[in-house]
């Protein structure tokens, strides 16, 4: 395997073993005045928090069509997906939805508002989709994207998605389309389970 290969880059562990702080062995117990078990370091008192990761995206909409990107990285290299990734530090959600369609689809857009919040607490992850405009039909997709492409809504590849929380996104961008009016949704979605 080599660095190329997009099966060669994986998450680090959401576990340490390891202190950042002074490089001693943690132990995992609940700190005092806490209720969780943490990863602690008895060296040098740090705690070592591990919280909810942010995926950020849009929903770029051009027309009839929806804008999605087929993925040329792990997990679910080769499927299509709305153009999202991980919130990077010191950006708001927002313009982490803007820089990641930016980063896999090159696409000039211009984002309306905040569409769906979706809980995925069995990978420890909140999805948030903002819907976009399309400015145009350009693309130039990065990196991490095969190709990207503008799917008539009656033609998204609904078997070729790569992800729960893109489906749902989709399926009430739909429903709300044919009723003219776009509220934001928060639900969950438990991956462990099929719906």
């Amino acid at each position: 395997m080599n660095p190329s290969d997009p099966a060669f880059y994986h998450p680090a562990p959401r576990t340490q073993q390891y202190c950042s702080q002074c490089g001693h062995a943690l132990t995992r117990d609940i700190p005092p005045d806490d209720n969780r078990i943490r990863d602690l370091c008895t060296h040098c008192g740090a705690v070592h928090y591990q919280n909810p990761r942010n995926v950020v995206g849009v929903v770029p909409i051009l027309g009839d069509q929806v804008l999605l990107c087929r993925r040329a990285i792990e997990p679910r290299h080769g499927k299509w997906t709305l153009p999202a990734g991980f919130m990077e530090l010191g950006e708001t959600t927002e313009q982490g939805a803007a820089r990641e369609n930016q980063e896999e689809s090159g696409a000039r857009i211009q984002i309306q508002s905040l569409y769906t919040v979706i809980d995925v607490p069995s990978v420890n992850q909140v999805h948030l989709f903002y819907l976009a405009q399309a400015l145009d039909d350009h693309l130039a997709p990065g990196p991490e994207t095969l190709e990207a492409a503008f799917f008539d809504l009656d033609r998204i590849p609904w078997h070729d998605l790569a992800f729960r929380t893109v489906s749902t996104t989709l399926e009430h961008y739909l429903k709300d389309r044919d009723q003219s009016r776009f509220p934001t949704r928060h639900y969950a979605i438990d991956l462990r389970f099929p719906d």
